[in-house]
């Protein structure tokens, strides 16, 4: 709350400065901040009497967000990036999709390596469970497993996390 949405007879003031004024009503608090071309802000409203500080609260806003954006920027997202292989993939072909994901890896992204069973194929889980040994082999130096391969209806899942 700010300026005369502040209803408490009574509030302990804080100068721009940072220093202790004491308890004053309300009212002369308002003056005192309107003397000095600020705002009179509530900062605790839970207190007794409720805390409330003089100061340029368009300043105060504008600094605030601008603090919120450099977090913002310097936060780093972390994306999913998909891998897939088949039961039936070459040793060349996979070596292709290995580096794909090292690279993924490097730039600090999740890896979800999946396999598609297409027709018969899914009486043969055991081969796709080779298939993504093999892979996560070509990749380990750069990849931890977050979730082990798994299969789900048609197919079959593995996560990996970048190395730390």
């Amino acid at each position: 709350m700010i300026n005369e949405e502040i209803r408490d007879k009574e509030v302990r003031l804080i100068s721009e400065t940072g220093e202790q004024l004491g308890i004053v009503s309300a009212r002369a608090a308002q003056a005192m901040a309107d003397e000095k071309g600020l705002d009179l802000v509530k900062i605790a409203a839970k207190g007794n009497p409720p805390v409330c500080k003089i100061m340029d609260y368009g300043k105060y806003r504008y600094e605030q967000s601008k603090r919120e954006k450099e977090q913002r920027k310097n936060q780093k997202t972390v994306e999913m990036k998909e891998v897939r292989l088949s039961a039936t993939i070459d040793t060349h072909d996979m070596e292709v999709k290995a580096k794909a994901c090292v690279k993924f890896l490097q730039e600090g992204n999740k890896v979800k390596v999946s396999i598609r069973f297409r027709g018969r194929q899914i009486t043969h889980g055991s081969v796709g469970l080779e298939v993504m040994d093999a892979f996560y082999k070509m990749v380990s130096d750069y990849a931890a497993i977050e979730k082990p391969a798994k299969q789900e209806g048609r197919n079959m899942f593995m996560i990996l996390t970048p190395k730390s």
